[in-house]
């Protein structure tokens, strides 16, 4: 038996949003395509204040947004405007360039609101790095759930638990919001090869090994465990096959070979990027 990989995560700040980030880590640089994990901190906006996150650009991968509490709009440089509500997924891929903008609704912000929920990256397959940008946005209520027991599993993305996700990932995935009332088990299968558990809150163990809160935990591959619920607590499952070649990950972009990287570091500093629609500010490239 190998022992599980135990990451706790840095704390950040974007934007004025307080996250924590165990993704990547020296632990841990990829789950499955997941190359890139922010839990972002519930938090509390008085009213006429947001989150703001200027036009910014990314490749080679994709952003998938799911919040807890609040809600966030969405722009990108496809003309994409949407509004994500809690329960939603919304489901980003950069291909080749894609800029957006991610802020508060203005409706929301001026009643004040509470912000609570994660946004991850996964790696894009070599043969998806580059091409043409997609955006999708699927609304809770189009997302599988299973309710026994006491074990409440929404999947977010991917497969797994006897459910699938509309959500149009491009490589094997997992990524489940699992609930677990006091004292429930849920056998976590050896589905997908690799696969981590991050606690959002409540006390649980795994193989009989408590778990700490905000920890990001790496299961051994091939490997069935268990989880057992001390208290109500919740937690996501995440993970699917593994990459296909390592990845580099440079400020918002993400590929296999450094010269792509390169590439897209002189074209936003050079403003040769699609624009986000009625945008006119923007982040600059940060200095190496």
């Amino acid at each position: 038996m190998t022992t599980p990989t135990v990451i706790r995560p840095r704390q950040e700040d974007v934007e004025g949003q307080p996250i924590l980030r165990p993704l990547p880590s020296r632990e841990c640089r990829a789950v499955g395509p997941f190359v890139f994990f922010d839990h972002m901190l519930s938090t509390r906006y008085a009213p006429g204040s947001g989150m703001n996150i200027r036009q910014h650009p990314h490749i080679g991968l994709s952003t998938l947004t799911y919040l807890f509490e609040g809600a966030l709009q969405h722009k990108d440089s496809l003309g994409s405007d949407q509004v994500v509500e809690a329960g939603d997924v919304s489901w980003m891929t950069a291909g080749a360039a894609i800029a957006h903008v991610e802020r508060t609704p203005e409706a929301l912000k001026a009643r004040g609101f509470n912000l609570h929920g994660l946004q991850v990256w996964l790696a894009s397959p070599r043969d998806h790095e580059t091409g043409p940008g997609h955006y999708s946005h699927h609304p809770a209520a189009s997302l599988p759930t299973s309710d026994n027991l006491g074990v409440r599993i929404c999947m977010i993305a991917g497969s797994g638990f006897c459910l699938k996700s509309p959500v149009p990932v491009l490589s094997p995935t997992l990524y489940a919001d699992v609930q677990m009332q006091t004292a429930t088990t849920l056998l976590i299968p050896d589905e997908h090869e690799e696969r981590a558990v991050y606690v959002l809150d409540g006390n649980a163990q795994l193989d009989g090994e408590p778990l700490e809160v905000h920890s990001l935990v790496v299961l051994p591959s091939g490997q069935e465990m268990t989880l057992f619920a001390d208290s109500d607590c919740h937690l996501v499952v995440f993970g699917g096959a593994p990459l296909d070649g390592p990845r580099r990950i440079n400020w918002n972009f993400v590929a296999s070979a450094p010269l792509k990287i390169d590439e897209a570091r002189r074209r936003w500093a050079a403003g040769e990027w699609p624009k986000v629609p009625g945008e006119t500010e923007r982040i600059e490239l940060p200095v190496r």
